[in-house]
């Protein structure tokens, strides 16, 4: 198994407790843009009232990641996360923040987890966010 597999099972076995990023993980069942194959993609998730919200970083190397394109090609996806203690499936819609609100969208996400400043120095792109909305 690689590290993604790795991480997707211990987040299922442990209910959200015992992965990389904790309870904030969020797996994102994307369509392939190209393929039409779901693809599995844990990511960091940062709940608000309206769902979540994740980070296209990639670290903050210099392209989007896969599932950047996959969620603009198809934004009607489900998620996994932790809702009430349990692991739970979510029928969600991706879209992509922009214009000011993103910068605000932004600076919330830093203020929680400030690793995610460093990767705007890394890179010239303006990194996506998506706010996944229940449907």
């Amino acid at each position: 198994m690689g590290w993604n597999d790795d991480n997707i099972k211990a987040f299922r076995d442990s209910k959200g407790t015992k992965n990389f990023w904790g309870e904030k993980l969020v797996i994102l069942h994307s369509i392939g843009a190209r393929s039409g194959k779901t693809h599995l993609n844990p990511v960091v998730g940062f709940p608000n009232g309206d769902g979540w919200r994740v980070v296209a970083s990639k670290g903050g190397s210099p392209e989007n990641p896969a599932w950047y394109h996959n969620l603009r090609a198809n934004p009607s996806i489900d998620i996994e996360a932790v809702v009430d203690g349990d692991v739970v499936t979510v029928p969600v819609t991706a879209t992509e923040i922009l214009g000011e609100e993103w910068r605000t969208a932004y600076d919330a996400i830093v203020a929680e987890a400030p690793q995610f400043g460093g990767y705007l120095e890394k890179t010239d792109r303006r990194i996506p966010v998506f706010q996944l909305t229940r449907r």
